[in-house]
Parts: C-alpha cells; sequence; structure tokens
C-alpha cells in the first residue's frame, strides 16, 4: 500500500470527467468502459458486469484486482482494490504500463462455481480464469466448459492465488518459500537452509490474529522515511497461529505482497463468516440515503481492518479473528495430539514438492 497510494491532496487536484478505463480478463481479453474519474470500485465493477452482460446477482462474485506484468509473461497480484478506492485514479497515478487492472473471481469455496457456471457469461468468465492458470499441463481446447472447471476442481491447488516468492521465519529464520492463498488457508513451499523442499499450510481457523506492518532501512542509527526510496519500504505480514492444543506461535513472512495476502486472510474470514450467518456473497444491494450506502445486515458483520500497521509496537494493531470466528471452530483445541497439529518438527517431514524446483525459489 505504501508504494501504490495516493495522498488525498492529490485525488482532491484531479476533475470528475468521463474518461475510458480498460479492465482485463483473465485470458488476456480486455474491456473498455466508460466511467467517471471520480467512480469507485464498485460503480466500476458494475459497469464492467454491464458490457459483459453478467447478471447483477453474479457481480459479488467478482472483484477487480490490481496487476503487474512480468517480464517472464508471468504476473503478480499487487492487491485487490478496495471499496473506497478510484481505480482510474490508482492505475493512472502508477504511469507504467506494466500495470492493469484484472476481473477475477473473488471467493474461494467452489461450491460457488456451481452458481457461477449456471450463467452462460459467468462460466466464460470462469473457463478464462482456469484455462490461464491449466492450459500448460491439459490440452482444453477439445473438453467441454463445464467438463474442464469439474476437472481442474478435482486438482490440489485449484483456486489458489500463488504469491511472488518471499522470506519466512517458519520454520527456520530466512527460509525461501512460495506462499499460495486457497481453500481457506496459506500454503508454504519452502526451501530449507540445507536446500531441503518442504511443504505445509496454515488453517485460517486456526490463525488468532495476523497484521501487516512496514518498517523502512536504518542509516547510522535512524530510520529516515522522507530519505527513503518507496522500493526500500520492507512489508510483512505475521500471523499467530495455533500450533496445537495451549500453544501459539507468530509466523512471519516478508514480501511486497504482504498486503494483498493479508486482503485474502481477511476475504477468507468473510466468506466463512457470511456462509455461517446464513448470507450470501451474491452482490450487495445498495441504498443511498442522504449520500451513504446501507447494507443488508448479512453484510454488515464484515468489516475490513487497517491495511497497513504501525511497525512502532507502542501503537501496534492486531486483526483480532477470536470475534470473527467466536461460531467458527478452531482446529486441534480438544486435543493436543490432534493430527492437524502443526510444528517446527512436523514441517520437516517428508512433504511431496512436485512441480516446484530451486527455480522457483
Amino acid at each position: 500500500a505504501t508504494c501504490y497510494s495516493l495522498k488525498m491532496s492529490e485525488t482532491q487536484q484531479i476533475p470528475t470527467e468521463e474518461v475510458q478505463l480498460e479492465i482485463y480478463l483473465s485470458n488476456g481479453q480486455k474491456v473498455k468502459v466508460n466511467i467517471l474519474t471520480s467512480d469507485q470500485t464498485e460503480d466500476v465493477l458494475e459497469a464492467v458486469a454491464s458490457k459483459l452482460d453478467l447478471p447483477d446477482e453474479l457481480v459479488g462474485y467478482f472483484s477487480l484486482f490490481l496487476v503487474q506484468e512480468r517480464g517472464d509473461g508471468g504476473c503478480t497480484y499487487v492487491r485487490k482494490l478496495q471499496e473506497f478506492e478510484l481505480p482510474y485514479v490508482s492505475i493512472t497515478s502508477l504511469h507504467s504500463p506494466d500495470y492493469r487492472i484484472v476481473l477475477r473471481k473473488s471467493y474461494w469455496d467452489t461450491a460457488y462455481d456451481s452458481d457461477v457456471m449456471d450463467d452462460r457469461v459467468g462460466l466464460n468468465l470462469l473457463y478464462a480464469q482456469v484455462t490461464v492458470s491449466w492450459f500448460k499441463r491439459y490440452s482444453v481446447w477439445s473438453i467441454k466448459q463445464k467438463v474442464f472447471i469439474r476437472l481442474a476442481q478435482t486438482l490440489k491447488y485449484y483456486g489458489y492465488i500463488k504469491f511472488d516468492p518471499c522470506i519466512t521465519d517458519f520454520p527456520e529464520k530466512g527460509c525461501h518459500v512460495i506462499v499460495g492463498a486457497g481453500n481457506n488457508e496459506l500454503n508454504f513451499h519452502v526451501k530449507l537452509p540445507s536446500d531441503q523442499m518442504k511443504e505445509g499450510s496454515f488453517k485460517v481457523t486456526r490463525m488468532r490474529c495476523w497484521r501487516v506492518t512496514s518498517s523502512v532501512p536504518v542509516a547510522n542509527g535512524t530510520a529516515n522515511p522522507s530519505s527513503s526510496s518507496k522500493c526500500d519500504v520492507k512489508l510483512e505480514l505475521a500471523f499467530e497461529y495455533l500450533m496445537s492444543k495451549d500453544r501459539l506461535q507468530w509466523v512471519t513472512i516478508t514480501s511486497p505482497q504482504a498486503i494483498m495476502m493479508s486482503i485474502c486472510l481477511q476475504s477468507m474470514v468473510d466468506e466463512l463468516m457470511v456462509k455461517k450467518s446464513g448470507g450470501s456473497i451474491k452482490k450487495m444491494q445498495k441504498k443511498r440515503l442522504n449520500g451513504s450506502f446501507q447494507r443488508s445486515d448479512s453484510q454488515q458483520v464484515v468489516k475490513s481492518p487497517p491495511l497497513l500497521d504501525s511497525p512502532d509496537p507502542s501503537r501496534e494493531q492486531v486483526v483480532k479473528l477470536s470475534t470473527k470466528l467466536s461460531s467458527v471452530s478452531l482446529r486441534g483445541l480438544s486435543s493436543s495430539n490432534s493430527a492437524s497439529d502443526i510444528s517446527g518438527n512436523d514441517f520437516h517431514g517428508n512433504y511431496s514438492f512436485e512441480g516446484i524446483g530451486d527455480d522457483d525459489l
């Protein structure tokens, strides 16, 4: 967020006018929509849905993401665009053709795929996203869309967002790791200092809380944010995890994508809470009252945390899940010998690392 946010004074200098904004689909196709520079994320999302003829009840299944194209043909997910953002301002302020806004599904539970596939446009959007992820492994052109998606759903990492290689302190400090977010968990593919390759997962329902912190390099004993370039800012995601009964441990990930990881965790919790309350992730109905939006009761329980917390321990804010997940059971509480307990020693076990090589880390 530090690298991509705008000061309020900068946004106020941008006049409100009609512009054309390009939104990309997962397969590289783009949709041009006419919007206002002052339109927020939800307004732009609705404009894209209207252009694609996506039904209103399916709009809530999709979101807009800021993505950076890499030189190797891949892409890096920077973050999900937040409701208060002005997408046109966010993308144009970066002054780089490497960034684009991408439409993709925003849910984690694969059961929702059935809702999306019942509609022709929804099916095409989901198919485009899935084929981009898996077309190198399978010949998809002769397979019907729904059949192929059902096949893809059986794969281990279906629906996961894969992040760029980064650093973690688990199971040892300084480990290189590829983090994946999906299936209500963070999955770690770790390269240990001994060059061993291991895999493990951290379930969101066992995370008591998490935080994102930023820091700047220290010169002459003092940090001077004003003299540091934006790229010098270090972002860390740390979460407190229930390793076993009565044993919590902090796990830290150092990555420029820490905020995106935090947003993924938050959306997983939001989805669990909505399902637990019997709500729906379908498009939220909004009503304008005195210029403000009101949402249904089922959505009011879901509130996003601050994106960045202060690195100053005395002012540190933590996103606590104990209240959010009070009705969601925490695994491992009943027995310290639970099969789902994880520890540093467990993480050193014989985990499969199929498809991950040294070049990926």
